[in-house]
């Protein structure tokens, strides 16, 4: 559904509209220095934007090293730390959230990316900006219960999602389109799936996976899926939604559909380790994964396991980027590539131990 009133796509239309010149043109990131947000970053440097990323000073710096980049330090959530972020800016990237699917207070998760999802859409219509890309998440949209592709035309409730991040993102997500149609804020919505590459510095949950599956500390697996993809192919996918995309519309940005089972085998193959060959049903883990956030609350980390984890793998998440693919022009790599690409930065980053 179309939320823009009278708004075209910049530039023309479809996916065989021409790119933006960006050279020189000044933009800016949030969440530059955390996993999607860098691989956007490192694009939008590739196409000669002069590049300006709002970063906390508490994140970790490494993904910033070697973009040519002014790092201004900041919290989306400041109003005015973002009004001054975004002084002389004409393309802006939000990419900046909170990715824990666990916390110790959950209501965190959903304060911080609501306030800052509209701290920085209000800044966006103060500054008048030209364009907003916004990076929202295939968690706001709804799965097809017969494990078909689910696509962008049926988004979640808030009282519908499971767990403080989808519900977070939901609300943020609703945010962003009430601002397209009630105050003509120029967001085109993007909504990457499951992201794997280089630059998990963190890691995310996906890359936690990663990690656990090539060092083999997961045995066994649950009948579940997702759906894959490279990283670097969301952040180009950022860029074509900049370029091509239609106001108030959202596209998810995705790969391959995969189940857990095969995306371990696979994991396993490259470590040069045994695949896992044991099936769990989800109703013995649920006693593992109280435990497990008990001890989270007590230690601040992030349980691996977690009630609301298990809750999502009852479903395969699964998508199709078709929206993108026809308006954008988006492509995705296979996501074996992806897996490879991650592997090998865990690896050399010291993960893999």
């Amino acid at each position: 559904m179309t939320l823009a009133r009278g708004r075209t796509r910049l530039g023309g239309g479809g996916g065989g509209a021409a790119l933006l010149s960006l050279r020189g043109t000044p933009v800016l990131v949030t969440g530059a220095s955390g996993f999607v947000g860098s691989a956007v970053a490192h694009a939008l440097a590739a196409r000669g934007a002069r590049l300006r990323v709002l970063v906390r000073s508490s994140s970790p710096k490494i993904n910033l090293a070697g973009l040519d980049a002014e790092v201004v330090e900041g919290d989306v959530r400041d109003p005015a730390g973002m009004a001054a972020a975004l002084h002389g800016i004409r393309y802006f990237f939000h990419v900046a959230a909170d990715y824990r699917l666990w916390a110790p207070k959950p209501e965190e998760i959903v304060r911080n990316n609501l306030d800052g999802a509209r701290s920085a859409m209000e800044a966006a219509l103060a500054s008048g900006v030209e364009r907003v890309v916004y990076t929202s998440s295939v968690a706001t949209l709804r799965l097809r219960p017969d494990r078909s592709p689910a696509d962008e035309t049926q988004p979640l409730s808030e009282g519908e999602a499971v767990g403080a991040y989808k519900r977070s993102k939901v609300a943020a997500e609703a945010l962003v389109c009430r601002l397209v149609s009630d105050r003509g804020l120029p967001a085109v919505i993007v909504n990457p799936s499951t992201p794997v590459g280089p630059r998990d510095v963190r890691p995310t949950p996906t890359g936690r996976i990663l990690v656990e599956a090539a060092t083999g500390r997961m045995p066994a697996f649950v009948d579940t899926g997702l759906n894959l993809v490279h990283v670097d192919d969301v952040a180009q996918g950022h860029l074509l939604a900049l370029d091509r995309g239609r106001i108030g519309e959202r596209y998810i940005l995705g790969g391959q559909d995969i189940a857990l089972q095969q995306m371990l085998a696979e994991i396993a193959q490259l470590a040069g380790r045994r695949p896992p060959a044991v099936k769990l049903p989800l109703g013995p883990l649920w006693p593992l994964a109280e435990l497990a956030e008990l001890a989270g609350r007590v230690t601040g980390r992030e349980p691996f396991l977690t009630r609301d984890a298990l809750k999502m793998a009852r479903q395969h998440m699964y998508f199709t980027s078709q929206k993108a693919r026809a308006e954008l022009g988006y492509t995705a790599r296979p996501h074996e590539e992806a897996i490879r690409d991650a592997l090998e930065w865990f690896r050399a980053a010291g993960y893999l131990r």
